[in-house]
C-alpha cells in the first residue's frame, strides 16, 4: 500500500505538470482512499480484486492524458503527442478521483485481513509492511529505476497476494500494468533521479541540450563562448569583483556545469560545486563541451547546499547561488520546496559568515518583481547594506532576468545600480517562514478553493462509499489523533530538511525513524501495561512543550552529532508518545478497521490543515497538534486514552 502511494506521487508528477507544486495532492487522495477502504471492510460487497485493475486503468488515464509544458500556438500545456492538454479543472478531480479509488480498492483488501487479527497485532503487522514499503521504493530511488522496475514490484507482490488461487484475467491485468508503465518509459532520453524524471534533448548545431524535469524547461547546457552573447548574465556578477582573487568559488546548484565552466574561465583557482540532484550532475559531467567536473580545479559534492553551507568551514572568495530552482518538493507531505531554505535571511547570514576579507556573494535567475525584491531585501538585511542590481535583459513570461551581487563590506564591489526598497519593504523568508515566492504570509486563492473541493468531495465519497458516517462517532478521538499526527509527521520532516538537508536520503531517513517510533511504541504497548490515559497525555503535552520551546534553526550551531541527538530526541519523542496513546486506545476497539479508517481519514484533514504553515509558519503547527490531541483527550470514550494517526 504505501509503495504504491509512492509510485503515484512520483509517477503522477512526472507526468502531469499540474502537480509540480502541489504533490501533497495525491497524497491527500491517497489518504481518503486507504480511509474509505478500511471503512469498507465489513461491507459484503468486497472490489479488493479489482485493485490491480483499478491501477492499469489509472496509469492508462495518465499516460493518454499527460501534460507538459509548451508555447507552441501561444498554449502552456500540451497533452500526448503534443496535442491539446485536459484543463487542470478535468484533471486535477479525474486523478484525485483515480488515486483515491485505487488506494480505496488496495486497502480494503489490506483492511480484510487486518480485521482477522488482534487490532495491536494488526498495527503494528501494518507499520512492519509501511517500512519496507518506504524502505524499497528508497533503494529503487538510490539506484535510479524507471518505473518499468516499479511496476514489476508491484506486480510481484499483487501475485504473492493472488496465491495460491490467480486466475487468468489477474495475470493479464497485471501484465497490462507493467506494459503501461513500460510504454511511458521508453524514451532514451529520461532518467529517473531521486528527485523527478530528468528529460535531456538531442544537441543543436550549436551544441546546446535542454534539460527539462517533470516535463517543465529547467536548464540547458551551453558552450561558454554561446553564454557570453546569449545569457551574458551569467558573467555580470565578475564586472563587480575589482582585484578579487578568486581562490575560493562555491557555486551552489552547479547543475550542469555552466556556472562552474564560468567561474573557471573569469580565474578561479578551485571551486565547489554543489548540486543535489545527482542525475543532472552526472548529464553535465558527460555532456558539457567545455567539461568543467573534469577540471582538476573542481570539487564536486552531491547534497543540499544549505547544509553544505552549515558543515563546511572553508571561506570563499565568491558565493553564488547558481540558479536553484528545484520545481519539486521536498515530500508529497509538505510545502517546502527542495530550495527553499537556501533563500532565507538565515541562510544569507550563513553565507555572509563565509565569505573571507574581501569576497562577495551573487545570485541570478528569472525572477518575478517581487520575488526579486524579496531577495534584495533578505541579502541587505543579513549583510547590512544593499546589493548591486542588474538587469540580465531577458525575461520568460512574467519574470524578468536579474543580478544581484553584494559585498562582504560595501567597498568590496563596485556598484553603478543598487537596490532600493519602495515606501513598504518587502518581508524576508525565515527558516521558520521558508516560502520566498509567496507575496506575503497567505494561502493563494487557487489552493483554498481546491483544499475546500477536497473536503466537500471527500465527505461524499466517505458518505457513498464507505458506509454512514455514524459508525465513525465513537471514533472521534481517533480521527483528531490523525489530523494532529499528520501535522506532527511534517513538522518532522521539515526540522530534519532545515538541520540535515533536503535531500531525498535525509527524507527518506526521516520517515523510516517515525515508522520506527511507531513500532517501536506498539510493541512496547503489547508487552507492559501502560500508564493511565491521563499520564500518558501529559507525557505527550510536554515533550510538545519542549519541542516549542526550542527553535529548530538554534540546533544549526551544535556539531553534527550533537544536533542529530538533539533533533531525534525534539521530533521523535512526541511521535512515540503519541503512539503510546493511540496503542493504548486502539487495542481495545471493537471495530478495528473502522476506527482505523477514521483515524486515516483525520490524517488527510491533517494534510490540508498543512497548508496554514504557509501562513503562521512551521513552528506554530505545533499549537494546531496539541489542540488536536486536547481535543482528542476530551472526546476519548470509556476512560480510555485516544491519540495519535498512523503513517500507512
Amino acid at each position: 500500500m504505501l509503495f504504491v502511494e509512492l509510485v503515484l506521487i512520483r509517477w503522477t508528477a512526472a507526468n502531469v505538470v499540474y502537480l509540480a507544486y502541489f504533490s501533497n495532492f495525491v497524497l491527500l487522495a491517497s489518504f481518503l482512499g486507504i480511509g474509505v477502504g478500511f471503512l469498507r471492510a465489513g461491507s459484503d460487497d468486497d472490489r479488493s480484486g479489482y485493485a490491480a485493475l483499478m491501477l492499469a486503468a489509472f496509469v492508462l488515464f495518465v499516460t493518454v492524458f499527460p501534460v507538459g509544458a509548451s508555447q507552441a500556438g501561444g498554449r502552456h500545456f500540451a497533452g500526448l503527442f503534443g496535442m491539446f492538454a485536459l484543463p487542470i479543472w478535468v484533471s486535477l478531480p479525474l486523478i484525485f478521483i483515480g488515486v483515491a479509488a485505487v488506494m480505496a480498492s488496495i486497502a480494503e483488501g489490506v483492511a480484510r485481513v487486518f480485521k482477522t487479527f488482534e487490532p495491536l497485532q494488526a498495527y503494528r503487522l501494518d507499520i512492519g509492511g509501511s517500512i519496507v514499503g518506504i524502505a524499497a521504493f528508497s533503494t529503487l530511488s538510490f539506484v535510479g529505476a524507471s518505473p518499468i522496475v516499479w511496476a514489476l514490484v508491484v506486480a510481484g507482490v499483487f501475485l504473492l497476494s493472488y496465491r495460491p488461487h490467480v486466475t487468468r484475467r489477474q495475470v493479464v491485468t497485471l501484465l497490462a500494468l507493467v506494459l503501461l508503465f513500460t510504454v511511458g518509459s521508453l524514451s532514451p532520453h529520461d532518467h529517473w533521479s531521486p528527485y523527478y524524471r530528468v528529460t535531456e534533448s538531442s544537441p543543436t548545431e550549436g551544441g546546446i541540450i535542454s534539460i527539462k524535469v517533470n516535463g517543465l524547461p529547467h536548464q540547458s547546457i551551453v558552450p561558454i563562448d554561446l553564454l557570453k552573447t546569449q545569457q551574458p548574465f551569467y558573467f555580470q556578477p565578475y564586472e563587480h569583483l575589482g582585484d578579487n582573487p578568486l581562490r575560493n568559488v562555491l557555486v551552489i546548484g552547479a547543475g550542469n556545469g555552466n556556472d562552474v565552466a564560468v567561474a573557471l574561465s573569469m580565474g578561479a583557482q578551485h571551486v565547489d560545486a554543489v548540486e543535489i540532484d545527482p542525475v543532472i550532475q552526472s548529464i553535465g559531467r558527460a555532456q558539457h563541451p567545455n567539461h568543467p567536473y573534469e577540471d582538476p580545479r573542481v570539487s564536486a559534492h552531491i547534497g543540499d547546499g544549505r547544509a553544505f553551507l552549515e558543515r563546511t568551514a572553508t571561506r570563499y572568495d565568491l558565493i553564488i547561488f547558481a540558479l536553484p530552482d528545484s520545481l519539486t518538493l521536498v515530500s508529497g507531505q509538505s510545502s517546502l520546496r527542495l530550495e527553499s531554505y537556501l533563500f532565507t535571511v538565515e541562510s544569507m547570514r550563513s553565507v555572509r559568515d563565509h565569505l573571507s576579507a574581501g569576497g562577495a556573494f551573487t545570485m541570478y535567475n528569472y525572477y518575478r518583481p517581487d520575488v526579486f525584491d524579496r531577495f534584495a531585501a533578505t541579502i541587505t538585511e543579513a549583510f547590512g547594506h544593499p546589493p548591486c542590481i542588474d538587469d540580465g535583459g531577458g525575461t520568460l513570461g512574467p519574470r524578468q532576468q536579474g543580478v544581484l551581487t553584494v559585498g562582504l563590506a560595501p567597498g568590496d564591489v563596485s556598484c553603478a545600480d543598487t537596490w532600493t526598497s519602495g515606501t513598504i519593504r518587502p518581508s524576508v523568508a525565515t527558516d521558520d517562514h521558508p516560502f520566498p515566492y509567496l507575496q506575503g504570509r497567505t494561502i493563494p486563492t487557487f489552493y483554498i478553493m481546491t483544499l475546500l473541493l477536497i473536503l466537500l468531495g471527500s465527505v461524499v465519497g466517505v458518505r457513498s462509499f464507505g458506509g454512514p458516517l455514524r459508525e465513525m462517532r465513537p471514533f472521534v478521538d481517533l480521527f483528531f489523533m490523525g489530523v494532529a499526527f499528520l501535522l506532527l509527521e511534517t513538522k518532522s520532516v521539515v526540522q530534519f530538511a532545515l538541520l540535515f538537508g533536503t535531500t531525498w536520503f535525509v527524507n527518506a531517513l526521516v520517515f523510516a525513524g517515525i515508522l520506527l517510533s511507531v513500532l517501536g511504541a506498539v510493541s512496547l504497548a503489547q508487552r507492559i501495561n501502560l500508564p493511565r490515559p491521563q499520564v500518558l497525555f501529559g507525557g505527550l503535552a510536554l515533550a510538545l512543550v519542549a519541542a516549542w520551546a526550542v527553535p529548530q534553526e538554534s540546533l544549526l550551531s551544535l556539531a553534527l552529532v550533537p544536533r542529530f541527538a538533539a533533533a531525534v530526541g525534539l521530533a521523535f519523542a512526541p511521535v512515540f508518545l503519541a503512539n503510546l496513546v493511540f496503542a493504548q486506545r486502539f487495542k481495545d476497539v471493537g471495530s478495528a478497521t473502522v476506527a482505523f479508517g477514521a483515524n486515516l481519514l483525520g490524517a488527510m484533514v491533517g494534510g490540508v490543515l498543512e497548508y496554514g504553515a504557509l501562513v503562521v509558519g512551521y513552528r506554530a503547527l505545533l499549537i494546531v497538534v496539541a489542540a488536536m490531541y486536547l481535543l482528542a483527550f476530551l472526546t476519548r470514550r470509556g476512560g480510555h486514552s485516544r491519540a495519535l494517526g498512523s503513517f500507512t
